[in-house]
């Protein structure tokens, strides 16, 4: 699999209003795009700062992967995003390659991007994530 850029850095918050602040004084970002995405229990705010993106993830309920990483772990770094051509490529290529995929299929996800998951086992620890337009 070929990446063709790091498309965000995602980052688990409790908070997310208190987050989104925090990003807006300490490093100028500008709020790019929030939503609600039910199937996958957040509310996430991507936030642009220069020209990079990082998307705050704060969980619906506890019983969420995302609430969970922050009942385990707390807040902080929850995944890395590669944006890549073709997603049901990259998925073949993963698995040819022996990663780990948490999702076989890409799912939806904010700004209309479809989303798969490599388990973190494949990715020394890392939770990635590969995006592709439409």
């Amino acid at each position: 699999m070929e990446a063709r850029t790091i498309h965000h850095l995602g980052v688990a918050v409790a908070d997310l209003d208190e987050a989104l602040g925090t990003y807006e004084r300490l490093f100028g970002a500008e709020l790019e795009h929030r939503a609600t995405v039910r199937d996958q229990g957040i509310e996430a705010a991507a936030v642009l700062v220069g020209s990079g993106r990082v998307e705050l993830l704060s969980p619906l309920e506890a019983d969420t992967p995302v609430g969970r990483f922050l009942a385990s772990r707390g807040a902080g770094m929850h995944h890395v995003a590669f944006e890549v051509e073709d997603i049901r490529a990259a998925l073949d290529s993963l698995r040819r390659d022996g990663a780990e995929l948490v999702d076989e299929e890409p799912r939806e996800g904010m700004f209309g991007l479809q989303v798969a998951f490599v388990h973190p086992d494949s990715v020394h620890g890392v939770l990635a994530e590969v995006v592709a337009h439409g």
